[in-house]
């Protein structure tokens, strides 16, 4: 008999955490109605997750929230660096490095910033954006189980405020439901790496006195050293509260419980290196850094996104911000099937781009705790370790060997040795500024809701364009490049576009809803317009 169901979506979101409620915010972009769970009663309370790189911020600038973003951090704008020391109050403290943009020199490959905004600050303005864009999120609602088929997903939850049952069924699902994840556990997905790496009590605390301690150095993180009071120290809010991170090994023994008020605040007080430093404790919570990536990325019509997918140390702050570039790869894709303009084939590709991603970059948070020598981690002497270097490279430079890519080089690494925007299909599409009539805007703005074809105005590219788009019902806008009367918009500062994005003036480049290059070509061709509808078909997965 078939069970009655109480409500039909087109996306299930389980978790509505910081990756649950980006994938929410990106569909939303994209007009996709859908739903969202989380079993508790509401976002997050603790600070953490605080790290937004660059592509991240690209994102939420294109999708109208970075300001909002950067009003929420606005207590952390001025905190750059790393630095370590033995104790706050001695001499031998040293910065790992002081500024995250020394003369600002990331302006030339993005629009956006970094920026620091903890995760207990940023997930209320997501929350408030995402019901306008078609989002029903509900909170202190349990997803008690799921049964997956051919044709969507059927779900069952239970409020935990009434005690009420709902039935939904969902075209598709997406489970950010944590490291823990439930749904991926269900469906029997197995991980690979090294598994746990360090544990550690995250405790927040209340002090006025340390503000004049740290006096004028505004740090992202200090690492502190002594062997007996060692730990991280994060701002909250550069006055009175603030986060210390404290090493646990529960491997010797040691319980949660034995971090008593009367133990955190001397262990601070020691790290800092003022006994007499006034602490209130306000809160404590345990984390574990792991290092493991899931086998499979979706079964059926169940995709996995964030801590589901992959767990990464937390040096770096790769971890969230993979996580948020999944819900991003996903969106697209989700929209252009649901929408019809793309098969269904087109959503395998979400594990072909995103699994390698997850791998390379886990290693590489992994290696860079042991640069740091992050409290707490004892690696191995032969662990493995990401190649050295930035995280820009790893944090934007990443690129798509296989996928929804055409003309991509299958045996080169997914982090490259150094950071090199030019065009290349699967790379992030290299920054510009154009002038219009809309006024001045980056490349990165153009990126969001449709195909993208990017050509010189005295070519025919935009006119084949035009009419693939206009005869295939597929989501293509057409750009044409130039200072000429035809041209849509002129590059700024007298840049010449067809370099920056490695072809020609007779060329054309592709680029994805997401920003990423689909396909380009550097020379003219006799029939653009087939051209273009065969990659398109292809790229798509269209029947």
């Amino acid at each position: 008999m078939k069970e009655n169901v109480d409500h039909h979506v087109p996306v299930l979101i389980v978790g509505g955490s910081l990756v649950g409620l980006c994938t929410s915010l990106f569909l939303g972009r994209h007009g996709i109605r859908h739903m969202l769970v989380e079993k508790h009663a509401g976002t997050s309370l603790h600070p953490r997750g605080r790290g937004i790189n660059v592509r991240t911020m690209e994102l939420f600038r294109v999708a109208g929230v970075e300001a909002r973003i950067r009003e929420a951090a606005s207590a952390l704008a001025d905190n750059h660096g790393i630095l370590q020391g033995g104790s706050l109050t001695g001499d031998d403290q040293e910065w790992l490095f002081e500024e995250i943009d020394p003369g600002g020199a990331l302006a030339r490959f993005s629009p956006s910033a970094w920026c620091l905004c903890s995760q207990n600050d940023i997930e209320p303005v997501l929350m408030s954006v995402t019901p306008a864009l078609g989002a029903d999120l509900r909170y202190s609602t349990e997803l008690q189980s799921f049964e997956p088929d051919a044709s969507g997903v059927t779900a069952r939850l239970k409020s935990r405020d009434t005690g009420e049952h709902t039935t939904v069924r969902a075209d598709y699902m997406v489970a950010a439901d944590g490291p823990r994840s439930p749904v991926r556990e269900q469906l029997r997905i197995g991980q690979s790496g090294p598994g746990e790496l360090f544990h550690n009590v995250s405790i927040t605390f209340r002090s006025r006195g340390l503000a004049g301690i740290v006096g004028d150095r505004r740090f992202i993180v200090c690492y502190l050293t002594k062997p007996d009071a060692d730990g991280a120290l994060l701002p909250v809010d550069n006055r009175e509260r603030w986060v210390f991170h404290a090493p646990w090994h529960p491997d010797r023994g040691e319980m949660l419980e034995d971090f008593t008020e009367e133990r955190c605040i001397e262990h601070i007080r020691r790290a800092v290196g003022d006994p007499g430093l006034d602490v209130e404790i306000t809160g404590k919570a345990p984390w574990h850094a792991a290092e493991r990536v899931a086998q499979r990325y979706s079964v059926g019509r169940v995709f996995l996104a964030g801590d589901s997918a992959h767990e990464m140390s937390p040096t770096g702050a790769f971890g969230s911000n993979t996580g948020i570039q999944d819900a991003h790869n996903l969106a697209w894709k989700l929209a252009a099937v649901l929408g019809g303009s793309a098969g269904q084939g087109l959503l395998d590709s979400y594990e072909a781009e995103r699994l390698p991603v997850a791998r390379a970059t886990s290693e590489r948070a992994s290696a860079r705790s042991a640069e740091h020598s992050h409290p707490g981690y004892e690696p191995a002497a032969d662990a493995r370790g990401g190649r050295p270097g930035g995280v820009l490279k790893v944090a934007m430079g990443y690129r798509y060997t296989r996928g929804a890519v055409l003309g991509t080089d299958p045996s080169l690494p997914v982090v490259p040795d150094r950071l090199q925007l030019s065009g290349e299909p699967g790379t992030r599409a290299p920054h510009m500024w154009l002038d219009g009539p809309e006024g001045r805007k980056s490349t990165v703005d153009l990126y969001e809701r449709t195909f993208v074809l990017l050509a010189s105005e005295d070519t025919p590219w935009c006119e084949a364009a035009r009419r693939v788009a206009a005869k295939t019902g597929a989501g293509l806008v057409a750009y044409a490049i130039g200072a000429g009367p035809q041209a849509d918009l002129a590059p700024g500062d007298g840049a010449d576009w067809a370099e920056v994005h490695g072809t020609t003036p007779a060329g054309a480049v592709l680029v994805r809803p997401d920003g990423f290059v689909a396909w380009r070509v550097t020379e003219a061709v006799a029939d653009p317009e087939a051209v273009l509808h065969e990659v398109l078909h292809g790229l798509l997965h269209r029947a």
